[in-house]
């Protein structure tokens, strides 16, 4: 029995061991972007669920952003609008940043494609996790490279005071995408969208948007982080059938709300 009970502590030994080598061999836990931050990010955002590195998640950067404080991203994850019965939530996270997620969508009646503008503070991987409704998560990404500075850095309306007279204001337009068949809705907030990280600046920003048609039923979610750029500019792309009038609802982290009419 003891000879037995040996053979088996040997045998987890080794399995510990192989595990520990596979780790040090393996830092980055297989990421195509070979990031030594992904294993925590996954645990954090994941928690180890099942998981697929996948092109069907497109994550779309300049080969070189000159103002990091203004990078533009698009993700467009269509390809896996009928796969494990839909998209539950999309989550864009920069490795590098000292704040590294940038906000979480929910399309619900919108199609998976998202553009905005983001800062960093460096080079980073810049990835998106989608997480499907059978629990499993697809990620896609693209190493985005810029000046850096983008977070601890003010942004113009800070820099001139202007921000006061303009806050939470919203300027919203829908384009046709016949193309597509769809149609684009284009959504500026006027915010200066303060990370906490500049000297004498405490973090201000929106941290959730909702568009609601005239019953209040959402047709999309956004829980948006410090960094999104200043003045954030969202693209969405909806059906092109649908109601013609919608809300626009959201709130920053100092409670000041966000209401705002929005009409096709």
């Amino acid at each position: 029995m003891a000879k037995r009970r040996n053979v088996l502590l040997a045998g987890l030994w080794g399995m510990a061991a192989h595990a520990a080598r596979a780790a040090t061999q393996d830092p980055a836990g297989s990421d195509p972007l070979g990031s030594p931050q992904w294993p925590d990010l996954r645990r954090k955002y994941t928690q180890d669920a099942p998981l697929r590195f996948t092109d069907a998640v497109q994550v779309r950067t300049p080969a070189f952003a000159d103002d990091a404080l203004n990078v533009p991203l698009q993700i467009d994850a269509r390809a896996l609008q009928a796969v494990g019965g839909g998209i539950a939530r999309m989550v864009v996270i920069a490795d590098r940043n000292p704040i590294r997620e940038v906000l979480a969508f929910e399309p619900l009646q919108a199609l998976p494609l998202l553009a905005l503008r983001i800062r960093l503070e460096q080079a980073s991987p810049v990835r998106c996790l989608v997480q499907t409704r059978d629990g499993h998560w697809h990620v896609g990404g693209a190493m985005a490279q810029a000046a850096g500075g983008g977070c601890t850095v003010p942004g113009v309306t800070r820099a001139d005071g202007s921000w006061s007279k303009t806050l939470n204001q919203v300027h919203a337009r829908f384009f046709s995408n016949l193309a597509e068949g769809t149609r684009r809705l284009r959504v500026q907030i006027m915010h200066p969208m303060d990370t906490g990280l500049v000297a004498g600046v405490p973090a201000l920003y929106i941290e959730r948007l909702e568009l609601q048609d005239t019953a209040q039923q959402p047709w999309w979610r956004m829980q948006l982080h410090e960094p999104v750029s200043e003045n954030p500019l969202l693209t969405v792309e909806m059906p092109l059938q649908g109601p013609k009038a919608f809300r626009l609802l959201g709130q920053d982290n100092n409670g000041n709300r966000i209401d705002a009419e929005v009409r096709a």
